[in-house]
């Protein structure tokens, strides 16, 4: 099929029966960039040999700020177009060679420079998914530590294993042709219980990391750089914070402190400031994250009830390649009720066995699982590279019942990598998510590229899908819809 616009999609009727009609969206679909002015030069995430995807280069610039106050952000000592420019050794340059990094992306332009340097500073630094955040951190620690040492010089901190397991896999693509290099996953494995932990670089979730310190399974003496991964969501999220600051105690005090993120909420940012003190600042505004290519669309389902029945009915499109649904709570409910009726899914929560969890993730990476159902575990960081659909079986929202901004941003930026073609489907069934979708749309500016499916002409729905689905690159836009 060619990448012209495809046919309009369903009509975008009025939001739910009860609420105002002036407010329900018909939008353009949102054309992306086709494949960014970087052709698969790196990959944020999971590298391509793991099932992941390559850079989407943004239009936006970078914001700095920097803590030394008398110093410029626009000297061209603060940006480098060229990985050749960092001074880095002759093995780290093969290694990106390898992996097709042939340039810096914007954020490495101007964050690399920063981390990089004499003597070292902190930083906070938030950009988009895919925009290659992952390999600057991996950069930096692959060119502070002394591989004729082993003994743990520098520390990941990542909300999930599997997130863990993804950086463990980059930092070993990018540091091949490293002599000596050894890349430790601090997560839950009765295999490592006891075991002294001897690689250079060691990437884990806040709690195991912290139980083998004290332990003395994990000499932290010799670490020298901290990053914090998916930052917001660590220092702001069920005691996560809590447990990033007692592992920041047990380190040495002199060390550098880098956090990342795809968002940093005002109320995070602040906290931030305090766990890293003296940053360097890598920022971009709210409006400017919304991910391109990804064709958002909500599902007007009459009642909670409803919800399971209308979700079965998308397993056909959800197939053609990867699908994830997330669900606010359980996932395995759904899982069991769908596998009962004969589909081939897999689930994956905190409530598995950390080997059940390695087994599933491999699985969908690898195409042998299609559709997978989870809860906001794999919300963050995830990359693979197949994944065309996202459905929000729930909408996104707070402990407190407000809409989560963040949440949804990371959900669907599981689709759509490397200017791919991504689909996202909300489920909408009563007036309180109605409003909470609204709100996050209206909050990353994106109310009127929302679409409506109608339930009531499933044909004309799997019609619209398919014709987005089958587009493999992004840049396919949808004609506005008229109610």
């Amino acid at each position: 099929m060619s990448t012209d616009t495809p046919a309009a999609a369903p009509t975008a009727d009025a939001p739910p029966a009860d609420t105002p009609a002036a407010d329900a969206p018909t939008a353009d679909g949102p054309a992306a960039e086709g494949g960014g002015s970087v052709e698969k030069s790196q990959a944020d995430g999971a590298p391509e040999a793991m099932g992941g995807s390559g850079l989407r280069e943004p239009e936006y610039d970078v914001e700095v700020t920097l803590s030394d106050l008398q110093a410029d952000p626009n000297n061209p000592l603060y940006s480098v177009k060229s990985f050749e420019e960092l001074n880095l050794r002759p093995e780290i340059i093969k290694g990106l060679h390898a992996l097709n990094f042939r340039r810096p992306s914007k954020i490495q332009e101007r964050a690399l420079p920063l981390l990089m340097r004499d003597p070292p500073t902190n930083m906070i630094a938030q950009s988009q998914s895919g925009t290659g955040k992952t390999a600057a951190f991996v950069l930096n620690m692959l060119s502070r530590c002394d591989m004729t040492m082993p003994v743990p010089q520098a520390l990941v901190l990542a909300p999930s294993r599997e997130l863990a397991r993804q950086i463990v896999g980059v930092v070993q693509q990018m540091g091949q042709f490293v002599q000596g290099l050894n890349v430790v996953a601090a997560v839950p494995d009765p295999r490592q219980r006891n075991q002294q932990i001897t690689g250079q670089i060691v990437v884990g979730t806040p709690g195991t990391v912290m139980d083998m310190i004290r332990r003395r399974q994990m000499n932290a003496r010799s670490i020298k750089i901290l990053v914090v991964d998916e930052a917001d969501n660590m220092l702001d999220q069920q005691g996560l914070g809590d447990q990033c600051k007692r592992v920041k105690a047990l380190l040495p005090s002199q060390i550098q402190l880098v956090l990342f993120s795809a968002t940093f909420p005002e109320n995070v940012t602040t906290y931030a400031r305090q766990f890293a003190p003296r940053a360097n600042e890598l920022r971009l505004k709210h409006e400017d994250l919304t991910v391109e290519g990804i064709h958002q669309f909500y599902l007007d389902v009459n009642g909670e009830d409803h919800k399971y029945d209308d979700l079965v009915k998308f397993y056909g499109l959800m197939t053609i390649s990867s699908s994830i649904i997330f669900r606010r709570d359980t996932a395995r409910e759904i899982e069991e009720r769908m596998t009962a009726e004969g589909h081939q899914v897999a689930h994956l929560s905190g409530g598995l066995e950390g080997s059940d969890r390695d087994r599933v993730i491999d699985r969908f990476r690898s195409g042998e699982a299609k559709v997978l159902i989870t809860t906001n575990v794999l919300a963050r960081g995830i990359d693979v590279q197949s994944v065309t659909m996202v459905i929000n079986y729930d909408v996104p929202e707070k402990l407190n019942g407000d809409p989560d901004y963040e949440t949804y941003l990371h959900r669907i930026g599981r689709t759509g990598r490397f200017g791919r073609v991504g689909v996202a489907i909300t489920f909408v069934h009563d007036k309180s998510s109605w409003s909470k979708l609204m709100d996050i749309t209206k909050y990353f500016n994106v109310a009127e590229q929302l679409v409506r499916l109608d339930t009531n002409d499933w044909d004309m729905v799997e019609n619209a899908l398919k014709l987005v689905l089958k587009n493999p690159r992004a840049g396919v836009a949808t004609d506005k819809m008229v109610s």
